[in-house]
């Protein structure tokens, strides 16, 4: 199996503001005039975007939400968590990898304005995925949560999210 390193160089991967490694690859030339898109929208839109993304040993993915849908594909490495918080508190656990008998997932499919993080469950090892979203992203659309904030909305994860946020 390749390293992470190997990964990040091959893929010319960056820092990510919500952890982890990623490289935008994709951005459609077609986008949505912002006029016909919802209100939670700030301007016009790709039609869609993806992106590598990979987090390794350590890392995660912090809790944050966007204003799109997100799909999240498995492509190589070890099982990732990824966690997502509902509206109304209910917390869910995925898996992501390739052990499809253990109940992990190749695709996953996270619902707009919903806080999500993800994390390694072997600490030695990686996961390389693939994140589209559609409409497009754009950094306007995405917030990063602050662990105050969070734990304030769902003290019942307290733990979770002082895990899984930077501040």
């Amino acid at each position: 199996m390749k390293t992470a390193g190997y990964w990040i160089e091959k893929l010319q991967l960056e820092k990510h503001p919500e952890g982890g490694y990623y490289r935008e690859v994709y951005r459609s030339e077609e986008s949505i005039p912002a006029d016909v898109l919802s209100v939670r929208y700030r301007g016009s839109r790709n039609l869609s975007t993806s992106i590598y993304f990979l987090l390794q040993g350590q890392e995660f993915s912090s809790f944050h939400k966007i204003q799109s849908d997100e799909t999240w594909h498995f492509y190589q490495g070890s099982t990732l968590e990824l966690f997502v918080l509902e509206t109304v508190g209910n917390l869910t656990r995925y898996l992501m990898g390739q052990h499809l008998d253990n109940g992990e997932n190749l695709q996953l499919t996270i619902l707009r304005n919903q806080w999500f993080a993800a994390r390694m469950i072997d600490k030695d090892s990686y996961a390389l995925v693939g994140c589209t979203v559609a409409p497009g992203f754009h950094f306007d659309d995405f917030e990063l949560a602050e662990r105050s904030k969070l734990m304030t909305t769902f003290p019942q994860h307290k733990k979770l999210i002082e895990e899984l946020t930077f501040k």
